[in-house]
């Protein structure tokens, strides 16, 4: 990419944390417009958190991704209507089989605009009535995100055969590309 390519591009970042990090980064890594996804950790209190402590519960972090995306493909109310499809946002500390609070369902604002789009996305959700209960999805103020171990980055894609990676991150990505298969990369 050239200096003039890489300054066209209005680059932003949103950190999301829907359960199982995996999860989340499969699918981010398809969407058009998304440049890097990476995960790690955010919304705790102790610094520098391995994945074993945050599995601990102890950490107060969410399993989250950071998601690099050019704004002038896909929106952040677009990356937020992907988040609400390929997760349950009603249930609290919870998806499927994951408990705690690192799996909770969170969107981590990093901007004043970023906080009001996802109130509001948030808002529509739950006038449709598209989800039985209510949404629980915590929204806060981004501080620091943490990035995860080598060995998480890119797993789904470097994993497809393992057993949580059928049963799991298969079904919701290919939800995923069913649903959004106008908005994939090529």
């Amino acid at each position: 990419m050239n200096d003039q390519q890489s300054t066209d591009k209005a680059l932003e970042i949103a950190t999301l944390g829907g359960g199982c990090f995996w999860c989340l980064e499969a699918v981010y890594d398809d969407l058009r417009g998304v440049t890097d996804v990476v995960s790690g950790y955010a919304g705790g209190s102790v610094r520098n958190p391995n994945y074993r402590e945050v599995c601990n519960g102890t950490t107060g972090h969410a399993e989250v991704v950071q998601v690099t995306f050019d704004s002038s493909v896909v929106t952040f109310r677009e990356l937020l209507q992907v988040f609400f499809t390929i997760h349950d946002p009603t249930t609290l500390n919870r998806q499927g089989a994951d408990v705690g609070t690192q799996y909770r369902s969170v969107i981590f604002y990093h901007s004043e605009a970023q906080r009001q789009t996802a109130a509001q996305v948030m808002a529509e959700i739950e006038a449709e009535g598209i989800w039985s209960n209510r949404i629980v999805t915590e929204l806060a103020p981004y501080e620091i995100f943490y990035e995860a171990e080598d060995y998480h980055q890119e797993y789904f894609r470097r994993n497809p055969y393992q057993g949580y990676c059928q049963v799991v991150i298969a079904p919701k990505v290919a939800k995923f590309r069913k649903q959004y298969v106008d908005q994939l990369k090529a």
